[in-house]
């Protein structure tokens, strides 16, 4: 009784965020929702017996991806009159778009069939001899190891293009060559200069703006003495 609660409980609350997420207008807001999110499909996750998946999601998602999407989100300048400019302009892509993948989940959708064999292993007893994270591992390392490498791949593809197309070559910004930085003596780096006591002003090169010389008479205005209300 208690798990069907908590399964109903983390479900509506999930929806409720990932709702939040694509209608809320300020995009900080709508990362904090998607956060809210990870951590209700973590606690499904945790009813379904996953806990390796719950902690998976909590640590790399939540820690990792939300926290990056809240700080590049953060520090860009949006500007929100632009964006709402593009959303009319690209309208009606975006709907043929959204139109298509709908025809496609409906033709998926109305292929899939119930296995007949599949009630009965609700209640097939869980096996004791092998944890949750160890079965994951066999699972994915031996029967799907190549389509795992090939997501891996993928994702190597993705960062290197990511990066690639953020590059921006300037052709006036200092650049650090290491070699010869670390080639570099003593000699090069650090200069010793002996300055007497008063003198060495102009000798440097260092020059200080002159001072006012102060032309009033001391004896006018005696020490301690103070003008004011």
């Amino acid at each position: 009784m208690i798990v069907s609660i908590a399964f109903y409980v983390f479900a509506a609350l999930l929806l409720a965020s990932a709702t939040a997420v694509v209608t809320v207008r300020n995009p900080v807001h709508s990362v904090l929702f998607l956060i809210v999110a990870f951590f209700n499909a973590a606690g499904l996750f945790l009813i379904a017996g996953a806990e390796f998946l719950a902690l998976i999601l909590v640590i790399v998602y939540v820690g990792a991806v939300a926290v990056l999407f809240l700080f590049v989100v953060m520090m860009l300048d949006i500007d929100f009159a632009e964006l709402r400019g593009g959303f009319q302009k690209y309208l009606p892509i975006g709907a043929a778009i959204g139109v298509l993948l709908l025809a496609e989940l409906a033709f998926a959708l109305g292929g899939w069939q119930v296995a007949p064999e599949s009630g009965g292993l609700r209640f097939a007893p869980m096996p004791t001899d092998v944890s949750n994270t160890a079965a994951l591992g066999r699972l994915i390392y031996t029967d799907y190891v190549f389509l795992f490498q090939a997501a891996g791949l993928i994702l190597l593809v993705a960062m290197i293009g990511a990066i690639v197309l953020t590059l921006r070559e300037r052709k006036t910004s200092r650049h650090q060559i290491i070699r010869v930085q670390t080639e570099r003596t003593v000699r090069e780096t650090l200069e010793l200069v002996d300055v007497a006591i008063g003198v060495g002003v102009r000798e440097t090169g260092i020059y200080r703006p002159k001072v006012a010389e102060d032309t009033s008479d001391p004896e006018e205005v005696p020490v301690g003495e103070h003008h004011g209300h």
